[in-house]
């Protein structure tokens, strides 16, 4: 008959055996609501990946609430935030308050061009300090100019340089320059070109003779930026400059272009392009109008047409 030290060690096992296991089961609960996978690999291991991201998050957050407090005696932050409403795939932390982001789907909104993920809430806070990068900037055309420039970190958009290289090298010649339009389908192709290999697209002669393409596509590049080249906020300074004959200066990539476009009216005999033609062509693309009216835009187009013409004329002064 087992003796009553060997039942009390029974006991003891038991007890141990039972505990193991409870505290295997809250590890586990706790895995699972941090939203890790349960796998082959021990308890130990896996629990400290979500711990790995809350103490990287911690540690962002405090990198980012240290460069506000020196942000805060600089006047003027460089880009605001694209940010997007978003789904994220198992633990985060808003790299803004530090805090967890609950929910299953939509906790929180991440930037479409640097990829700062918050809280909605704290997206508000943010100060306008975007720093884009280039695995999350995916596409040159119909992306923001200044996005671009800086994921790129260049002066201007490389579809403006290039292009601009292009028609200078071989097109000023060309009559009807800008005004005469090229193969909507090769147009498309040089967008998705630039789209899919960037600065390495190719736009030379060998694969595009007619220079009328190129022109297509750096005046389809203006046309598609979601902020035209003359903004909104610029707009109606211009118009009203426009209105006065007292044109103002603005964006470097703005000054480029007219310089460009003031070379392109000294070969005016040969390629008909004098400032007013140009203008009549470039100012739809290059200003759009933020009334809704379809009255008032159409009323302005005489206007765009001067802005151009007078930037045109007077780049050297302005610029």
């Amino acid at each position: 008959m087992p003796s009553k030290e060997s039942w009390s060690g029974r006991k003891t096992n038991r007890a141990t055996v039972h505990k193991s296991k409870q505290e295997g089961r809250q590890q586990d609960l706790l895995i699972a609501a941090l939203g890790m996978k349960l796998g082959s690999q021990k308890s130990s291991v896996t629990i400290w990946q979500p711990l790995k991201l809350f103490a990287y998050s911690q540690l962002t957050s405090l990198v980012r609430r240290a460069t506000l407090k020196e942000n805060e005696q600089i006047p003027k932050y460089e880009k605001v935030h694209n940010f997007k409403v978003h789904t994220f795939r198992g633990p985060h932390w808003c790299e803004y308050c530090a805090n967890f982001m609950w929910g299953l789907i939509a906790q929180g909104v991440k930037c479409a061009d640097c990829g700062l993920n918050v809280h909605k809430q704290c997206s508000k806070m943010v100060p306008n300090d975007c720093k884009p990068d280039l695995k999350h900037v995916k596409k040159v055309y119909s992306c923001d100019l200044t996005t671009l420039v800086k994921a790129r970190t260049t002066k201007r958009p490389m579809v403006v340089d290039m292009c601009i290289r292009e028609i200078e090298a071989r097109g000023l010649n060309s009559e009807g320059l800008y005004r005469v339009s090229g193969f909507s389908d090769l147009i498309e192709d040089v967008k998705m070109a630039f789209d899919r290999d960037g600065e390495k697209a190719d736009i030379s002669v060998n694969m595009y003779e007619d220079i009328n393409i190129i022109t297509g596509a750096l005046k389809l590049y203006f046309r598609d930026l979601p902020i035209p080249l003359i903004t909104y906020d610029a707009y109606p300074k211009f118009i009203e400059s426009a209105k006065i004959m007292d044109p103002d200066e603005q964006l470097e990539t703005l000054r480029y272009l007219m310089a460009h476009l003031k070379r392109v009216t000294l070969h005016e005999k040969e390629n008909l392009m004098n400032a007013e033609n140009l203008g009549i062509v470039f100012g739809p693309t290059l200003m759009r109008s933020p009334e809704l009216d379809a009255m008032a835009a159409l009323n302005d187009i005489r206007y765009q047409r001067l802005v151009v013409e007078l930037l045109i004329k007077n780049e050297d002064i302005l610029f």
